[in-house]
């Protein structure tokens, strides 16, 4: 009986509610605008950004770069809910949720230094498409790039209290691109640039 009644209550809640079909959207703890506002934008793009991160999550073969990425996903959601606020509800954001700080910010540059120091980069450019999970990651770089893009755009309208976001999602971006390099850090640098060997200067020629 316990377990009907919890899938009766689940089933009464609606997946839909049909209040977004004039083309608006709720905020967090209270107001309305357009699904095209450059608020919206923002914490679209972030969204998206989260989800792109969860897919190389999946498709990563390596243990480390799992809980990296799961950690950065929670750190996402914070900055989620921060970009889905209004300035004038920020208050009861900071009753409910913590915000990203310089310490999150500090905390990746740890990261990038560590895995720089576990990695060769090669001394051209990286094609991606090595392994899947690199693959991913790369994926989930350029759209982090994107909601960089959208939230400069709301600070420009002054609308981002907090501009530790933006300096986030700026060393979010270079982690990323570490976490797919280290993803690859076994494989033959042929394979993780995509360019052929170069040819040895004795056997040019030949």
């Amino acid at each position: 009986m316990r377990c009907y009644n919890t899938l009766r209550r689940r089933s009464q809640l609606k997946i839909y509610t049909k209040s977004g079909d004039e083309g608006e959207t709720g905020l967090l703890f209270g107001g309305r605008v357009s699904k095209a506002h450059v608020r919206t934008e923002a914490y679209g793009s972030t969204d998206h950004a989260v989800s792109a991160i969860g897919l190389a999550r999946a498709l990563s073969s390596d243990g480390r770069v799992k809980d990296i990425l799961l950690q950065v996903q929670r750190e996402m959601f914070m900055i989620g809910a921060e970009l889905a606020t209004d300035t004038a509800n920020r208050h009861h954001l900071l009753e409910h949720f913590q915000i990203i700080n310089d310490d999150h910010v500090a905390r990746l540059e740890a990261l990038i230094d560590e895995l720089n120091e576990a990695v060769e980069l090669p001394p051209n450019f990286i094609i991606p498409g090595a392994s899947a999970g690199s693959s991913a990651i790369d994926v989930a770089r350029t759209q982090t790039r994107t909601a960089e893009r959208r939230v400069i755009e709301l600070r420009n309208e002054g609308m981002l209290p907090n501009t530790q976001i933006m300096i986030y999602l700026n060393r979010l971006s270079d982690l990323l691109f570490m976490l797919a390099r280290y993803e690859d850090r076994n494989l033959p640098m042929e394979i993780v640039t995509g360019q052929p060997p170069q040819a040895d200067s004795n056997t040019q020629g030949e």
